[in-house]
């Protein structure tokens, strides 16, 4: 055996990195084995360049209206993509040599190849076969690489890929995913975007702000399924506003690549077809998790819907194997995967930690208009069986919003009428993918409306929406 470790980390994303970094706090010898680039998906092709893209779209969609502030700018705003593309991926390379900055500095072993486990205790490394995508910095020299190891506690955390529907497979050329959706060769003038969640509707903001015709096709009957529906509402009509054309309850049954661009069929709940053309088409259909060729069958790692099931403590069926973040189900996202990896790690060393409470998650969409929420909506709260007091509060009465030229939002929060406990909270509008984490904190402290309600908020700040909201619920807002 080449070495031998406490912990082994197969995959270097969110999860893996953090949950590493945290084996190392708590004195576990620790490796990770990574068969392309430190920081996954996220850091390199998923939440960090994204939000560098839509952060170049959003000064664009300012410059644009600069009359609106009593500004004047000479001549025509215009995009060079390449150099949105650069930035974007400038962010993403810092980052990724931060987290190998993290992983020297905490003193852990990265093991560069491709991980399999050939039993419980033991993982043989092999050289990457085909990465996704080249990593964007070389991979250093003179670190461990292919061999045999042995850890007594092995954690999974391979993360996802891009699902792919049959017949309408991505082709990295006419049909993409969302890698060569954030590096495309060109600007494509039209554009239809298949599925709504935050990976679809986040590249549709990004392409129409920059002035590509964008089509959103949705085949569930509400834009952003997972969000309440009444904040999906509002953002469906600012989305419209900004000249986006959006098809619910549809969806692509054919793609025809014969000509220049893309020719889709689409067909909705009722039967009627039509065709729509477009230079470009992403497919934003949702993620996979990576479960293929990593002994877990032969293992016996048991497997759910295509993830590994675990407890709530990362644990599998198999002693000494365990699996966090997208491969180990829903909610896919970086900031679960991170906190999961703490856990695990943590339950490994014996220091009892609280399983995660799925249900305080936020989620966040960093389109324009931001969406973020935590917690239920109102249709599950009411299903659920809970007696509600729900508040509302548009950002048209904030100060904070007016001055910003941001007056298009509303703050939604559901309260159980009977203890005043928080049950969710949903809101649409500026930055309101920073303010969900007051939320956030107070249903982690189980408060309640009377410590929200005696909180003073600062003023003039968008945070107050939040407050109105509250004491909305009750019958005691002051500005509207």
């Amino acid at each position: 055996m080449a070495d031998s470790y406490d912990v082994l980390i197969i995959g270097g994303g969110p999860g893996g990195y953090v949950a590493a970094i945290r084996a190392a706090q708590l004195g576990l010898r620790t490796a990770v084995v990574e068969r392309e680039h430190l920081g996954g998906i996220c850091l390199n092709w998923g939440c960090i360049p994204t939000k560098a893209l839509l952060r170049s779209a959003e000064i664009f969609h300012y410059l644009e209206h600069a009359k609106d502030y009593g500004l004047s700018i000479t001549g025509e705003a215009k995009a060079d993509l390449a150099a949105v593309v650069k930035r974007s991926r400038g962010v993403s390379a810092q980052l990724n040599a931060g987290v190998a900055f993290l992983m020297r500095k905490n003193k852990i072993d990265v093991i560069w190849g491709e991980a399999t486990i050939t039993k419980p205790g033991e993982v043989a490394v092999a050289a990457t076969k085909k990465a996704i995508v080249q990593p964007q910095n070389p991979v250093p020299k003179g670190v461990l690489g292919e061999g045999a190891y042995r850890a007594k506690h092995i954690i999974v955390a391979t993360g996802a890929r891009p699902r792919a529907l049959p017949g309408l497979e991505p082709d990295g050329e006419k049909i993409w995913t969302y890698f060569e959706a954030m590096k495309p060769p060109a600007f494509p003038k039209s554009l239809i975007v298949m599925g709504s969640g935050a990976i679809g509707i986040e590249f549709a903001s990004f392409y129409r702000t920059l002035g590509a015709e964008v089509t959103v096709v949705e085949v569930l009957p509400q834009l952003l399924p997972v969000e309440d529906a009444e904040i999906a509402a509002l953002a469906r009509k600012r989305f419209e506003k900004q000249g986006m054309k959006i098809l619910i309850s549809t969806k692509v049954t054919r793609v025809d690549k014969s000509g220049e661009g893309v020719t889709a069929t689409l067909e909705d709940d009722k039967g009627q077809v039509q065709t729509l053309k477009a230079e470009r088409m992403i497919s934003a259909v949702g993620v996979v998790g990576n479960v293929e060729n990593l002994g877990l069958e032969a293992a016996g790692v048991a497997l759910e819907r295509g993830t590994i099931k675990i407890d709530g403590l990362g644990r599998t069926n198999v002693p000494g194997i365990y699996a966090i973040g997208d491969v180990a189900g829903p909610p896919m996202l970086a900031h679960k995967a991170e906190h999961e990896g703490v856990i695990c790690v943590e339950a490994i060393a014996g220091l009892h930690p609280h399983a995660m409470d799925k249900l305080m998650i936020p989620g966040c969409t960093y389109c324009n208009p931001q969406i973020a929420s935590v917690g239920l909506t109102e249709a599950k709260a009411k299903a659920a069986g809970y007696e509600l007091k729900v508040g509302r509060f548009p950002f048209v009465g904030n100060g904070k919003a007016i001055a910003l030229g941001e007056p298009d939002g509303l703050v939604k929060t559901i309260f159980d009428a009977k203890t005043g406990k928080l049950l969710g909270a949903h809101m649409v509008g500026a930055e309101v993918t920073e303010l969900i984490q007051g939320f956030v904190v107070a249903m982690n402290c189980e408060t309640t409306e009377a410590e929200l309600i005696n909180t003073v908020f600062p003023h003039p700040t968008l945070s107050e929406t939040m407050h109105e909201s509250v004491l909305d619920a009750y019958g005691r807002v002051v500005h509207t």
